[in-house]
């Protein structure tokens, strides 16, 4: 199952669409053009770290854990600075988030705007999302299995009917130069909007 697949399931589709007053079909867009930059965003994170998956794990705890999942599912207004928090340490910088945003709005026909608005949540519900299963995973020998092979599955969306099938391929499009990680491919296109 994909994690777009797991996020409507639980709700995280409605919650988006109703809080920004769009569509499910709307939100589903958006949720699968703006994955790619998240999950490889995370991945970068988890290879960053000194202590690698338990490292993110860590990570994951002091942003929210898995509260900045059921703060998006409330029916209350979602914190976005939560989300923004995130953001800001998966991508480390705002011009990213805006790149990320941007190139989602040319593929998707949806408004930049909407997607930036859109971003700090479905961030919230993924490491949301990934805490949860990482707290389940802790009884587990590997604990750290638990969160390489969520993660490892949520970014293996190259599989035939995977996500990046599904959304043409985005996630191979956003990985220009084939390493397996579209993030550096963003930041890069980042810095050239800098200049």
């Amino acid at each position: 199952m994909q994690i777009t697949d797991v996020l409507a399931q639980m709700g995280g589709l409605q919650s988006i669409a109703r809080e920004l007053g769009v569509s499910e079909g709307q939100a589903a867009d958006g949720v699968e053009a703006l994955l790619p930059a998240i999950l490889g965003g995370f991945k970068k994170q988890a290879q960053s770290q000194p202590s690698g998956l338990d490292g993110l794990a860590g990570v994951l705890g002091q942003l929210g854990g898995g509260g900045l999942l059921d703060n998006v599912l409330s029916p209350q207004p979602t914190d976005v600075s939560r989300g923004n928090d995130v953001l800001g340490q998966i991508f480390g910088s705002r011009d990213v988030s805006r790149t990320v945003a941007a190139d989602a709005a040319s593929r998707t026909g949806l408004d930049p705007s909407l997607l930036k608005q859109m971003l700090p949540m479905l961030a919230m519900l993924v490491a949301g999302f990934m805490a949860k299963q990482q707290g389940g995973a802790a009884q587990a020998p590997s604990a750290s299995g638990g969160l390489g092979d969520l993660l490892g599955g949520l970014l293996g969306g190259a599989a035939p009917g995977g996500a990046a099938a599904r959304g043409g391929g985005l996630g191979a499009l956003l990985d220009m130069n084939g390493d397996g990680n579209a993030l550096d491919d963003i930041l890069r296109l980042a810095g050239k909007a800098m200049r």
